[in-house]
């Protein structure tokens, strides 16, 4: 397999060549043939010892570079000036069959100059939900790293307990995050903000190079992209749970799913990650950190911006103000399709914070409702605590879908193409993931890949929602 790395042109003190930490005995457990070939990749190759040496971090073919990615953050809330790649190695990037070039990584792979005295390894669970969530994302329409292959390396790992290692491959557009650049910006680098900034434009929005002010320009692209993105989570009740400025795409894609999760009974201030004491990365609050990590993004672009600070913070703001509104616009427009409605009209955010209301009130399942209401309205009915109050909504509803004049079987296939019946449950997860440790039983993940990755197809058994027995209350980062 050939694999270029176009990082590794910029000057060193983007990246670091780390050696490569081989593991006692690889295993393929999943390999994503359709990715694969969409990549214009071998997948016998990589199904064979040699792609299984690669996988698992164990050896290079030839002409390949892996580096560990320097970048900084801030997590929540806190600013760590030097993170960077710690258990991850980007080995190169391919060009795709549609022209598009993407980032190839290991994660899990072992330690890197940025391992901060860690052992650089990955836990079996958390690469088996990265996988799962992460093709499920992608199935669902949401841009997203993508899972290539995960491999089991023979070897524990020491984390609460000690738990079969595994390594992931993943792709990307790019593994450039709003903490790459702040990780320039820390050391006042503006020779390596500018290389940065124009490896960025280059590699995702090429038309900011005809722009009177490219920086700005690109800064432009990038608030959109995250607008458009934190929306369509929303849209799916997805929950990141770890929205730190280096975990924060530059391409717009959704990265690092630590201890992701989506909504079972809807609840705005949710939180599932074990770490989020403080509610920081709560369901309702996504829109307002992504702005908030948008500001950091451009504070490091100021100098880029314009040589007069004053100016420069002007023209930035400005920029940044649209946010709400691209968010706003995404969100609706997505809010409108998952209720069947094609045009816009006044009203239509209201009918939606109304039913939304109603869903907090019952915790109505998230995505039970929006697939009743696809399906059959009135058996969304039972899902409220008071269905006199959602039978007034439902009329309102039904009135606007009249005033449409769409067909209810037109209206009906709409809603149930955008509105899932399966998604990742917290539940189903964790019962894979307790299958492939205590049991090495991995017939539950791979039935589950199936399910996930056709989300729109009925399938009762994954669609149900968690009994009380079986909620999970808390996800658990990686590290």
């Amino acid at each position: 397999m050939i694999l270029t790395n176009s990082y590794t042109r910029l000057p060193e003190r983007f990246f670091a060549r780390s050696a490569l930490t081989p593991v006692a005995a690889p295993h393929l457990i999943a390999l994503n043939r359709p990715l694969a070939e969409e990549l214009g990749l071998d997948a016998d190759w990589l199904a064979g010892p040699e792609g299984l040496a690669m996988l698992s971090g164990s050896e290079m073919p030839e002409g390949a570079d892996p580096v560990a990615l320097a970048y900084a953050g801030h997590q929540f809330g806190q600013f760590v000036p030097q993170l960077g790649d710690g258990r991850a190695l980007l080995l190169g990037d391919v060009i795709d069959r549609h022209g598009v070039r993407r980032d190839v990584q290991l994660k899990g792979s072992g330690p890197t100059p940025f391992s901060r005295r860690g052992d650089g390894r990955a836990a079996l669970g958390p690469v088996l939900r990265e996988y799962l969530v992460s093709e499920a994302m992608a199935a669902l329409g949401v841009p997203t790293t993508r899972a290539l292959a995960a491999v089991t390396t023979g070897e524990t790992v020491l984390r609460m307990t000690a738990l079969p290692g595994a390594v992931l491959a993943r792709v990307a557009a790019s593994h450039l995050r709003v903490g790459t650049f702040q990780f320039f910006a820390v050391r006042d680098d503006l020779d390596g903000l500018r290389a940065l900034r124009d490896y960025a434009i280059e590699r995702h929005y090429p038309e900011a190079r005809e722009a009177s002010n490219p920086t700005l320009a690109f800064y432009d692209a990038v608030v959109s992209a995250q607008a458009r993105l934190i929306a369509r989570w929303m849209s799916l009740g997805f929950i990141h749970g770890v929205m730190n400025t280096d975990n924060t795409s530059i391409s717009g894609e959704t990265i690092d799913y630590g201890p992701c999760a989506f909504l079972d009974e809807y609840d705005p201030g949710k939180v599932f990650s074990s770490i989020d004491q403080g509610g920081r990365y709560a369901y309702a609050n996504q829109p307002r950190i992504g702005m908030w990590n948008l500001a950091r993004l451009a504070e490091t672009l100021l100098p880029l911006i314009d040589e007069e600070a004053e100016r420069a913070v002007a023209m930035a703001q400005e920029s940044l103000g649209r946010f709400l509104n691209d968010y706003e616009n995404a969100h609706l427009a997505e809010m409108c399709a998952k209720l069947g409605l094609k045009t816009a009209e006044d009203g239509d955010k209201e009918l939606i914070e109304g039913l939304f209301d109603l869903m907090a009130k019952s915790a109505a399942d998230f995505t039970l409702t929006f697939r009743a209401l696809s399906e059959n309205p009135d058996s969304a009915c039972a899902l409220f605590s008071a269905p006199e109050d959602f039978e007034t909504w439902k009329a309102r509803w039904k009135a606007r879908l009249a005033r449409e004049g769409t067909e209810d079987e037109a209206r009906r296939a709409a809603m149930c193409a955008v509105n899932p019946a399966i998604i990742p449950r917290n539940h189903r997860i964790e019962e894979v993931i307790d299958a492939a440790v205590q049991r090495e039983d991995f017939a539950p993940f791979e039935a589950m890949l199936v399910a996930v990755t056709a989300p729109y197809e009925e399938r009762p058994d994954y669609a149900r929602p968690p009994s009380p027995q079986e909620r999970v209350w808390e996800t658990f980062c990686g590290t």
